[in-house]
């Protein structure tokens, strides 16, 4: 693990921002919260930002729960500039699904796998199943009790970003959850993971089951309006859930362009290799072997014809032969 001293010399007297990927769920907010508080052990104040949407109930619910304080791209644009200094937690510079901010970013805490190299000046990114476990050997490491807000928060980030320890779990996660339930709000912790649907939500779910199609274990479902990222990755969820499924690739059509959600259970499946291959060329893509994501942005669209759904699911299937 990289040395977290390190990082606090790096940032000492320069203004901060950490930054979580243009989408934050409840894992990006929850490292992005917990990093924060740390620097601040060590005097060093920083503002979390993204650009994007918070689009998920989970999300929006820990917010409010811990009174998170998270500012917009748009809004910090007045004052950012080239000089300021940049972390990216869970994310990392042209990832897919991040904004190249004004400002250097110096530093990048991440668990994804890396698509495209960049040059840091601090950076701990390993494969975990989640990013909260790397904030939090941090706090292992040096010694420091994370509050009660911390723990929980990083907990629950933990637990929904390892799908409660069933995708991508790696011996640090289980470290780290025993860590961190000792200093927990267990009743804080199970309001956040009650009611995390709503009305709305049903209706995504209809679209995407009557747009299934199976192809050897791979389902493709479509949804034919606009769908927050959050939705569609839980929708990749539920189709893989089948038992006639071991890969899951759902897409929704938006005003910004097409959103895809990746999911695999298939060893020889890689979800975010397959995705990165399958969308060269006409957008981005990548993740974990588990999980991944993607976006076809809408100025790219007019390259998938007449029929775009039948052109991704062709981009996908020439994407898995050219994996065996």
């Amino acid at each position: 693990m990289s040395d977290f001293h390190e990082l606090v010399e790096l940032c000492k007297g320069h203004r901060l921002y950490i930054q979580t990927h243009n989408f934050p769920d409840p894992d990006a907010i929850a490292s992005a919260y917990g990093l924060q508080k740390l620097l601040a052990l060590y005097g060093i104040s920083s503002r979390l930002c993204y650009d994007g949407r918070i689009d998920k109930l989970s999300a929006s619910k820990m917010l409010e729960a811990f009174g998170i304080q998270m500012v917009s791209y748009a809004s910090l644009l007045p004052e950012l500039c080239e000089e300021d200094y940049i972390i990216c937690v869970d994310t990392q510079k042209h990832g897919g699904n991040v904004t190249d901010f004004v400002g250097d970013e110096v530093a990048c805490i991440d668990h994804h796998p890396t698509f495209v190299p960049m040059e840091y000046r601090y950076q701990n990114i390993r494969i975990t199943g989640a990013c909260a476990t790397l904030i939090a050997e941090y706090y292992a490491a040096l010694g420091k009790t994370p509050d009660r807000d911390v723990a929980t928060a990083l907990l629950y980030g933990l637990k929904m970003d390892t799908l409660q320890f069933t995708r991508g779990v790696t011996q640090e996660d289980i470290a780290m959850f025993a860590f961190l339930f000792p200093h927990c709000d267990q009743e804080v912790l199970s309001d956040l993971e009650r009611n995390n649907m709503e009305f709305a939500d049903l209706k995504a779910y209809g679209a995407a089951i009557d747009s299934i199609e199976i192809y050897d274990k791979v389902g493709f479902s479509s949804i034919p309006f606009s769908c927050p990222d959050a939705m569609i990755a839980i929708l990749s969820d539920f189709i893989l859930s089948l038992i006639e499924v071991e890969t899951a690739v759902v897409f929704s059509f938006r005003e910004d362009g097409i959103k895809l959600s990746v999911r695999s259970e298939d060893e020889s499946i890689d979800a975010g290799q397959l995705i990165y291959r399958a969308l060269l060329g006409i957008g981005n893509g990548g993740g974990h072997a588990e999980m991944a994501g993607g976006m076809i942005r809408k100025e790219q669209e007019e390259q998938l014809g007449r029929y775009p759904k039948d052109a991704i699911r062709n981009l996908f299937l020439k994407a898995l032969e050219e994996l065996d």
